[in-house]
C-alpha cells in the first residue's frame, strides 16, 4: 500500500541527471496513517496459516521473475548501476522471497521436561508486531527483499521506507506483493526526502515493535539511541570497511578475478565492497599489475548501454567524497596507478581506480569509500596483515585468497568480522547470515537466523 501526499519530491538519474519521476513526500501525519493500517490489518494476516503467506511470497518471487529484465531497468535508472548488476540485483532480491517463503512453514517450538520432571515447558515463536524497515539505496530491491521477506513470512505487518535516491524499486516491489495477493495495510511504502522526522513519529508509535535499519553507522547510532527509549528489537546492518588480504601462495590470476568482483559490484557501492587490499610483498607487484590493467578495462558510462562495466555513483556528494579519500592518499604518498580524476558531468561518475603503496595514515584506509577505488598495501608477515585487517572499528566482511585451505581456514578465525569470503570474491547468500560484529551492525538478516530477528519466544510452564 501506498499513501498519497500533498507534496512530491524528484528522483534523479544519475547517468545525466534529468528527472526520471515524482513520488509522494512523505511527513510525520502519513507515518500515524501507516501505522494505523498495520494495526488494522496484522490480526487477520497473524491468523493466516504458514502455508497461505508462503504462497503469497512465493506468487511474488515468480512475478518477480518474470519481469526481471523491466525490474532491473528501473533499478539502473534511479540508481546507476550497470545493467549486468542490476539483473543480478533482481534474482538476488527474488530470492529472498522465495527463501522466506519455504522458511515461513518451517518456524518450530519445542516441548520438554524440565530437570526435576516437576514441570512441562512449551516454547513456542509469535510475530514481534510492526516493524519499519529502512533501506539504503544501494541494494533498492534486495535490502528491500531482505527485510519484507522474514518479516511478512512469520505474520507481521511492515512499513518500509526506502532512500530517497531509489524510492520507485521500493514501490515496485510493493506492487508485487499486491499482486501477489497481500492483503491491504500489511505493507506500507512511505517515500520521503525527510527521513529522520518521519522515522522519529513511526518509532513514537506503542504498536511499532521493531526496527530494522540497513545503513551506515553513524546514522544506526542515532536510531539506536531513538529505539531506546521504547525498548525495541532492532536489527541493523551499518558501515563497512572490508580487507581483503592475499598471501603470498596465491594464484594471482585467481586473487584478481575475486578482487573485481569484491570491489566492482555495483561500482564499489557496497558495505561489503572491499576497501582496502593487503599484499604479500612476493606478488605485490604482480597483483598491482594485473589489478590495473582489468580495471583499466572496464567500460565507464550510463547503464542503458549493455557494454558498460561501471555506472555512475549515486550523487554528486557521493563523487566529492571519492575524491576528496583519493587526493587524500595521494598526498601522503600513494601513487595512481589508473583513474583518479573524476570526468566533467553530467552525471555522477568516477573511473575504476588503483593506488599503489598506500600509507597506513592515508582516510581511505580508515573509512568507507563506496567508490570504484582499490587503495593497495604491501606487507611481509600474516600477523602484520591480520593485525591491519581488524585494525577497525567496523567487522562486516574480511575477504582472504591462499592456495593453503588449512591456512586460510586458521587465518578466517582470526578475522575480527561476522563474514568471511575465503578464496571468493563474493560472499552474500539468501540461504547464509549476513551480519557483522563490532561497529557493523547487530542481529544477522538472511538464513533461518533472519526470520528469527522477526518473532517473539514465549515460554508456558505447565503439567498434565
Amino acid at each position: 500500500m501506498t499513501l498519497t501526499a500533498h507534496a512530491h519530491f524528484d528522483v534523479i538519474d544519475p547517468a545525466d541527471e534529468s528527472i526520471i519521476s515524482a513520488v509522494p513526500d512523505h511527513g510525520p501525519a502519513d507515518a500515524d496513517h501507516a501505522v494505523e493500517a498495520a494495526r488494522s490489518a496484522a490480526p487477520a494476516w497473524r491468523a493466516l496459516s504458514s502455508r497461505e503467506r508462503s504462497d503469497v511470497l512465493l506468487r511474488a518471487f515468480d512475478i518477480m521473475m518474470s519481469r526481471r529484465d523491466e525490474l532491473a531497468a528501473l533499478i539502473s535508472r534511479e540508481n546507476g548501476k550497470a545493467r549486468a548488476d542490476a539483473l543480478a540485483e533482481v534474482t538476488y532480491a527474488a530470492e529472498y522471497f522465495r527463501w522466506y517463503a519455504e522458511e515461513a512453514v518451517r518456524v518450530r517450538g519445542e516441548h520438554f521436561d524440565n530437570p526435576t520432571g516437576s514441570t512441562k515447558v512449551l516454547v513456542s515463536h509469535e510475530p514481534v508486531g510492526i516493524c519499519v524497515l529502512v533501506t539504503p539505496w544501494n541494494f533498492p530491491a534486495a535490502m528491500a527483499t531482505r527485510k519484507i521477506g522474514p518479516a511478512l513470512a512469520v505474520g507481521c505487518t511492515a512499513i518500509l521506507k526506502p532512500a530517497a535516491e531509489t524510492p520507485l524499486t521500493a514501490l515496485a516491489i510493493a506492487d508485487i506483493l499486491e499482486e501477489a495477493g497481500l492483503p491491504d495495510g500489511v505493507l506500507t511504502v512511505l517515500t520521503t526526502r525527510s527521513a529522520g522526522p518521519l522515522v522519529d513519529r513511526l518509532l513514537e508509535h506503542d504498536d511499532v515493535r521493531m526496527l530494522s535499519f540497513t545503513g551506515s553507522t553513524e546514522v544506526g547510532r542515532h536510531l539506536l539511541e531513538r529505539a531506546s527509549r521504547r525498548v525495541l528489537r532492532t536489527a541493523m546492518e551499518l558501515g563497512g570497511n572490508a580487507p581483503f588480504l592475499v598471501l603470498g601462495d596465491t594464484d594471482v590470476d585467481a586473487a584478481v578475478d575475486g578482487a573485481l568482483l569484491a570491489k566492482m559490484r555495483n561500482g564499489g557501492q557496497a558495505c561489503t565492497a572491499a576497501n582496502r587490499f593487503y599484499v604479500h610483498d612476493s606478488i605485490y607487484d604482480a597483483f598491482a599489475d594485473a589489478l590495473t590493467e582489468r580495471m583499466r578495462s572496464l567500460h565507464v558510462g550510463p547503464a542503458s548501454d549493455a557494454t558498460v562495466d561501471v555506472g555512475p555513483l549515486v550523487n554528486a556528494k557521493s563523487v566529492s567524497k571519492v575524491r576528496e579519500l583519493v587526493e587524500d592518499a595521494v598526498q601522503r604518498g600513494a601513487r595512481v596507478l589508473t583513474g583518479g580524476e573524476a570526468p566533467d558531468g553530467p552525471g555522477f561518475f568516477y573511473p575504476p581506480t588503483v593506488l599503489a603503496d598506500v600509507p597506513a595514515d592515508a582516510r581511505i584506509l580508515h573509512e568507507e569509500v563506496f567508490g570504484p577505488v582499490a587503495p593497495l598495501v604491501r606487507f611481509s608477515s600474516e600477523d602484520e596483515a591480520v593485525a591491519a585487517a581488524n585494525a577497525t572499528i567496523y567487522g562486516l566482511v574480511s575477504y582472504l585468497y591462499t592456495d593453503d585451505l588449512r591456512k586460510g581456514l586458521a587465518i578466517a578465525g582470526r578475522l575480527e568480522s561476522g563474514m568471511v569470503a575465503l578464496n571468493r570474491g563474493l560472499v552474500s547468500d539468501p540461504a547464509a547470515p549476513f551480519g557483522g560484529v563490532k561497529e557493523s551492525g547487530i542481529g544477522r538478516e538472511g538464513s533461518t537466523e533472519g526470520l528469527h530477528e522477526y518473532l517473539e519466544t514465549k515460554y508456558v510452564a505447565t503439567n498434565w
